[in-house]
């Protein structure tokens, strides 16, 4: 018995995952779909293509041919298998290889699912485009004119032109970087009666010159003078939306951390928290009049930060 490559016949690695084997399945189906292909011999090739993802879409099918396949020069290997099931109505749109290892009635239903894409044709692919956000447009919901290029093929699976193309999204508060937004049927045409592709928008949030982002919350660094960390202070501090009046304690350290409750980004949990984190600030090159003053507090508070070290 002739041991079917399926990972050959879909043109990817054995070690390729379920997306990567569903994109070469939707790309060989296209080249050679029997209606629209002018491949030589795209019958057999499609047919090929279409047991292949049969198989390696499957974990459980996926696992068993992995096993076969690492042992497939064993002597023993043109026996078939001990769950193969056969009653005698095999057909030629599918092999003997495939029956041997899943019985008639898996091969029967992949001569419904060969006969499906023939007679629904293929669908349209896919496609992606980034939508970019500052943190303050997460806030609220709006709605966004996009524009993108359409590509469009012939029956034949070329493409031939590209259209422009714009919709007005909607476009929800609280989305994160990374989030996609499915716009169902506003990718590519299908093939032969096939339904259309989606267009994907991947959400990219432009890095702020303020904000840290952790989850749903902001950190800001906050630069204090050392007489404000050790005298206390209150100070204003900017956020998404205005500014906030915040408290500092008397002997804060760099480094400490104070919670703005409801300062965050929006989620469908709620909105977080905004971290101040404190960070003392020196002056840089005092004259001698400052100098001279901060001698005189050297002497004065006798305060050895080290002292821990002892």
């Amino acid at each position: 018995m002739e041991f079917k490559d399926y990972y050959a016949a879909l043109e990817v690695q054995p070690s390729a995952d379920l997306k990567t084997i569903k994109t070469a399945y939707r790309r060989l189906a296209r080249k050679y779909h029997p209606d629209v292909s002018t491949e030589p011999d795209a019958e057999n090739k499609f047919k090929a293509v279409a047991e292949a993802y049969e198989v390696l879409k499957d974990d459980t099918r996926r696992a068993e041919y992995d096993e076969l396949r690492q042992h497939r020069n064993d002597p023993r290997f043109s026996e078939p298998s001990p769950g193969f099931r056969g009653d005698g109505q095999a057909q030629h749109d599918f092999s003997d290889f495939f029956e041997s290892m899943f019985g008639s009635h898996a091969a029967a239903g992949h001569r419904s699912s060969a006969r499906s894409h023939r007679t629904h044709g293929i669908r349209g692919q896919d496609l992606e485009m980034k939508i970019s956000l500052f943190l303050e447009e997460t806030l609220v919901g709006q709605n966004r004119p996009i524009s993108y290029q359409l590509p469009v093929y012939d029956e034949f699976g070329r493409q031939i032109r590209e259209i422009a193309k714009t919709l007005n999204v909607k476009i929800p508060a609280g989305v994160a970087d990374g989030d996609r937004i499915r716009l169902k049927g506003q990718g590519c045409a299908g093939i032969g009666g096939g339904s259309d592709g989606d267009l994907f928008l991947v959400i990219r949030i432009a890095p702020h010159p303020l904000f840290d982002i952790d989850g749903r919350d902001l950190h800001i660094v906050v630069p204090l003078a050392p007489w404000e960390a050790a005298l206390g202070s209150r100070i204003e501090v900017p956020t998404l939306t205005d500014k906030i009046s915040l408290t500092i304690p008397p002997g804060s350290q760099s480094g400490n951390r104070l919670r703005i409750k409801g300062k965050g980004l929006v989620s469908k949990k709620g909105t977080g928290d905004m971290y101040a984190i404190l960070k003392v600030v020196m002056p840089a090159k005092p004259d001698e009049k400052v100098s001279a003053l901060w001698k005189q507090l050297a002497e004065q508070a006798a305060f050895n930060p080290r002292a821990g070290w002892e």
